[in-house]
């Protein structure tokens, strides 16, 4: 952060015109959020300095358990979804993030931020506040991270022009928008999700930075346009007893929607183009079971593939699930096809 906002906010008195902060909402949506003022919240962060890196539920369950209960910074409020008092943010941010629509009241006369902001090298996404309970709560962790450097990789070994971009189950529009920025502005870029939620999130991050954006609610590929270049995608692949959008990937192990992704993917991308898909595989007996389901899928269309354990250990706690006995643990994902440069695959 450039600077600390606590020490000189206390200077700053709120007038009296300020905006009346709401009590507690019994549920809160991201379709809810005003556009135009989370927008400019987003870039007045920007402007701040503000960087966050934002880690699994479960270590930021650890983090708060030694932290101070009430926030003292902006990361406080806008990365670990602390509590604030209402003199920490200048009247400008406070104004914003009531205008937007998610500010709340908590005990003790606090206030709380329903958003978050995270960091991807250069690029700043709203999503959710922590703790992501709700069905429709639109998502950014760990996984997200791993996605951004799988395409980083696949983009600095590509040798074809890209100008077609899919992202599909985009939710916060990460993956998509980091594409964009380092392809430019030539680029066109589509972002799909089955989540009224994810969308507007998506459609908001896009405009802080200026990138324009085609954004679709979609059952994966159902509602795209055309072919791509480039179709992106990070989907959900955990068994989520309580079915959130986000989380839930059906299926016995949750590697029903990837299979889905890959099979409607085939068919879409252009010659010379790819698909970059990471998710997650249940490791059962030493056997990798979505590679087993997907590898004779790649195989009977004919496409060249390249199949990568990225991370051989995430989400454990996972396994103390009943759905995942027998599970020896959950690997990360990483498969980039390649469709060939004479003709879209057939399958």
């Amino acid at each position: 952060m450039a600077r600390q906002t606590g020490a000189h906010a206390s200077l700053m008195r709120v007038p009296l015109d300020a905006p009346a902060m709401p009590q507690a909402p019994v549920a809160w949506h991201a379709t809810e959020l005003d556009a135009r003022a989370t927008r400019e919240l987003g870039r007045w962060l920007l402007g701040e300095g503000y960087h966050h890196t934002t880690v699994t539920p479960d270590t930021h369950c650890r983090v708060l358990a030694h932290r101070a209960l009430q926030a003292r910074n902006l990361r406080d409020v806008f990365g670990w979804s602390q509590p604030f008092a209402q003199d920490l943010l200048p009247f400008e941010a406070l104004d914003l993030l009531a205008r937007a629509g998610a500010l709340e009241t908590v005990a003790g006369g606090l206030l709380r931020s329903h958003i978050r902001f995270s960091s991807l090298d250069d690029l700043l996404l709203v999503h959710s506040a922590y703790p992501t309970t709700a069905a429709d709560a639109v998502f950014f962790g760990p996984d997200t991270y791993r996605f951004a450097r799988l395409i980083e990789r696949t983009l600095s070994q590509s040798r074809t022009p890209i100008w077609q971009i899919i992202d599909v189950g985009c939710g916060t529009g990460a993956g998509g928008l980091f594409a964009a920025r380092r392809l430019g502005a030539l680029a066109q870029l589509t972002l799909l999700d089955l989540s009224d939620a994810a969308l507007h999130c998506a459609r908001i991050n896009a405009a802080v930075f200026g990138i324009r954006a085609d954004c679709r609610r979609s059952d994966l590929l159902s509602n795209a346009q055309g072919s791509a270049d480039l179709i992106l995608c990070n989907p959900p692949y955990l068994i989520d007893p309580a079915h959130r959008l986000y989380r839930d990937g059906g299926g016995t192990y949750g590697d029903d929607m990837s299979m889905r992704v890959v099979v409607e993917s085939l068919p879409r991308l252009r010659p010379g183009g790819r698909l970059v898909l990471y998710t997650g595989s249940a490791i059962v007996d030493g056997v990798d079971s979505f590679r087993s389901a997907i590898e004779p899928v790649l195989l009977r269309a004919g496409a060249r593939f390249e199949y990568s354990e990225l991370d051989p250990d995430v989400f454990g706690d996972e396994l103390d699930q009943p759905a995942y006995a027998g599970v020896e643990r959950i690997a990360a994902i990483g498969l980039v096809v390649h469709a060939p440069a004479a003709a879209p695959i057939r399958i």
